[in-house]
């Protein structure tokens, strides 16, 4: 009896493992590769268009696939299937509150400019708690604290 139960403990955990392993594995952020993605509701050209993107960079993360389509939810909680031929892995986040851009990172360092809740940041590259964003005509540094998107 005491085989039998830790048989059946060992096959509890070995699922809960895979279960946690497949849904960690298939969540990823990806960016929009053009300014302007139609997103489906469903994973075929034969699905209707639900509505458009028109940001080019804009984060997104994949929660799905089915072939040569992804489905995406966005910082706002939309979801839809997108072609794999409109993403792309550029790292890219949007600040979920108001920044402050920095020359360097650290706060101590000269401001550049603010960045405002919503806005769009390439990440170029970053540090353990900073990360080296260019949006429109600024580049510099800004903490990674409450930034939606991939910043690795």
């Amino acid at each position: 009896m005491h085989m039998l139960k830790s048989n059946f403990i060992i096959l509890i955990i070995t699922f809960i493992i895979l279960q946690v392993s497949y849904v960690v594995a298939e969540e990823k952020f990806l960016s929009l590769k053009k300014n302007k993605v139609n997103v489906r509701y469903g994973p075929s050209f034969d699905s209707p268009v639900k509505y458009i993107y028109k940001k080019i960079n804009l984060p997104i993360m994949q929660i799905d696939e089915k072939e040569n389509f992804r489905r995406i939810i966005d910082y706002k909680k939309n979801s839809g299937w997108i072609h794999v031929s409109q993403l792309k892995k550029v790292n890219s986040a949007i600040a979920v509150e108001d920044k402050v851009l920095f020359k360097k990172p650290t706060i101590f360092s000269e401001p550049i400019a603010n960045i405002k809740k919503g806005r769009l940041l390439v990440v170029q590259k970053c540090l353990i708690d900073w990360c080296k964003v260019e949006t429109e005509t600024f580049k510099g540094w800004v903490d990674k604290k409450n930034m939606w998107g991939s910043i690795n």
